[in-house]
């Protein structure tokens, strides 16, 4: 049985169009905000995805997120329960304006690096704009992939960073005019290997894992999604293979090979066809289905369930869709936060609700 994790409450300052808001949630294991577009909804769960490691389900700069006319900075603080024996966690996490790029985090008062954020929860979202996540560029898809992975081995993205980082610095050497120098350039890859190798090992572990999890699940509602990690092969002596490819590569000014040009490709099983032929409709139950299966994953393998924020997620689901997707939310047995602009859509949810306008947050 895995421990639930509940936000029991949030507190925004200066955080979007958000002044200064706060949310008792209690332990609800649903949490419905709606309103109008614009209203704030999203800024809400995108400050809850601040407590994982990363930038957030929007991918945006730090000092995007003050609120517009503010000083630059701000503070969002949360509370945690992971198991009532234990007591509460409270995050503090802020940037300020001589700073607004640094992000700083205390857990239970005391600093934290935002690595460790990992440690205390997982956290897994969908937003409107991963609807296109199968047609559009690879480079979503890794993302996608990197945010599964981080949920089930937390180092990921530790070795993801340092891979990236190698690459960048090898990438610049190749577009100089002077030919790089050997030593450096095998200095670089040697980072690249031994990073690119955990980082390589990691997907293929998670996809094979979650492709055991989804062939056990039973299809329902949602259509069965297959899927392929391409061009990410474990046991691949990365370090030869970039050494070898120097001149192919500085003469297209980018590293070819290596896991940063891998691929999740996924199918539609019973329709047998990729995901980006399937209809718009789809192609959202398939990313549903991967991420529900994925939740539960993580709660059997950590003990944990993880948090779902999913952003607009039932807009385009029939009534049948929506009434599977609170059950199979429900099983998991964490706590999920929606957001909608139709309240009418989750008549049949039991939730804590809250009404989002103009950046402010009420009972509703």
């Amino acid at each position: 049985m895995s421990r639930p994790a509940h936000i029991t409450s949030i507190a925004l300052a200066a955080f979007r169009n958000h002044r200064l808001s706060r949310l008792v949630a209690g332990d609800a294991p649903f949490v419905l905000l709606t309103g109008p577009n614009g209203a704030g909804k999203t800024n809400v769960l995108e400050a809850l995805s601040l407590l994982a490691p990363g930038r957030g389900l929007r991918g945006a700069a730090l000092s995007d997120m003050g609120r517009a006319g503010g000083e630059g900075g701000f503070t969002l603080a949360a509370t945690l329960v992971t198991d009532p024996a234990l007591g509460d966690v409270q995050f503090r996490s802020w940037t300020s304006a001589d700073a607004p790029e640094r992000r700083r985090l205390t857990v239970n008062g005391a600093a934290s690096a935002l690595s460790g954020l990992g440690q205390w929860l997982s956290l897994l979202w969908l937003t409107p704009a991963m609807d296109r996540l199968f047609t559009d560029a690879a480079s979503g898809r890794r993302r996608f992939l990197d945010r599964l992975v981080l949920a089930l081995s937390p180092a990921h993205g530790t070795h993801a960073a340092r891979y990236d980082a190698a690459l960048r610095a090898r990438n610049r050497l190749l577009a100089a005019d002077a030919a790089p120098d050997p030593a450096w350039m095998a200095a670089l890859e040697a980072q690249m290997a031994e990073h690119g190798a955990l980082v390589a090992d990691a997907r293929s572990a998670t996809v094979a894992a979650l492709s055991a999890q989804i062939a056990a699940t039973p299809e329902g509602l949602f259509p069965r999604p297959g899927l392929l990690l391409a061009g990410d092969v474990p046991g691949v002596d990365l370090a030869a293979a970039l050494k070898a490819g120097r001149a192919a590569d500085r003469a297209a000014g980018r590293t070819l090979a290596g896991p940063h040009r891998a691929d999740l490709l996924v199918r539609h099983v019973a329709k047998d066809m990729p995901a980006a032929q399937a209809s718009t409709g789809e192609q959202k139950a398939l990313l549903i289905a991967t991420l529900l299966a994925h939740a539960a994953l993580v709660a059997e393998r950590t003990g944990q369930a993880p948090l779902l924020l999913l952003d607009e997620a039932v807009a385009h689901l029939d009534a049948g869709r929506r009434a599977a997707l609170f059950e199979r939310a429900a099983a998991i047995g964490g706590q999920c936060w929606m957001t909608g602009t139709d309240a009418a859509l989750f008549d049949a949810l039991a939730a804590a609700r809250f009404q989002v306008e103009d950046g402010v947050i009420m009972p509703g």
